[in-house]
């Protein structure tokens, strides 16, 4: 946003303009301006509303999916729910809202390059979500997902989504005629009854990769796998 935009005479028109675009009216504005300011641009920062928005969001999603979903157990669900607060997920809505036009940013965090830029929408928009909890409780809360979510949600395919991320990457990779991915063990500390491992997935072929931590070789594998697939999600907009 520059600074025309973020001049006095400009500022209210654009919160007018985003209240229409979440379809919700605050009765407390300044809690809508607070969770469009990032901490670079100056205080109070929106971090708070983020934490919130953040834990509003998980619940609500998990409602949804014990809904939806009567037959599956405790880790289908939450590998579902994963897979729709990810971040790339959530910064496609925040895309979708236009949010990158009124966040308040400092000047360095503007000059931050796609996965930074993909960060700031995501959580901006939990931030959003945030301040629309606080303003108007749960119930405009679960209206806003709602709205925001239920298409995601109708078109959920539980059988791909509850394959692990390692098997995801194969298959995307795969269907893409692409190599496999390769995975490394690049560190491993604390005593044998309480290993941690740290694993490098890299794609050379989209020159990507990623460190997973876990508490065994596959668990960190299975962390690593996901943050690959995740930056290509962000960056090649694959499903």
């Amino acid at each position: 946003m520059d600074e025309l935009q973020r001049s006095q005479a400009h500022w209210p028109l654009l919160l007018d303009q985003l209240q229409e675009s979440l379809d919700y009216r605050f009765i407390h504005l300044h809690w809508l301006e607070e969770a469009l300011t990032h901490r670079s641009y100056g205080q109070p920062h929106n971090e708070r509303f983020e934490f919130l928005g953040d834990a509003v969001l998980n619940l609500l999603i998990a409602q949804q999916l014990f809904e939806r979903f009567p037959k599956l157990d405790e880790g289908s669900l939450s590998r579902m729910r994963a897979s729709l607060v990810r971040e790339s997920s959530l910064a496609d809505i925040g895309k979708s809202l236009d949010l990158g036009t009124y966040v308040r940013v400092g000047e360095g965090e503007r000059r931050n390059q796609a996965q930074a830029r993909a960060s700031l929408l995501a959580d901006t928009f939990e931030a959003c979500l945030g301040a629309i909890f606080h303003d108007g409780g749960m119930p405009s809360a679960k209206a806003f997902i709602a709205t925001r979510f239920n298409a995601h949600l109708d078109a959920l395919d539980p059988m791909t989504l509850l394959k692990d991320p390692k098997t995801q990457l194969q298959e995307q990779l795969q269907h893409h005629k692409l190599p496999i991915p390769h995975y490394s063990v690049v560190a491993q500390c604390g005593q044998a009854h309480a290993q941690e491992f740290e694993v490098c997935c890299a794609v050379d072929a989209l020159d990507l990769r990623a460190l997973g931590r876990g508490r065994s070789k596959r668990q960190a594998e299975q962390a690593a796998a996901a943050k690959v697939l995740d930056a290509w999600r962000l960056s090649h907009h694959i499903k």
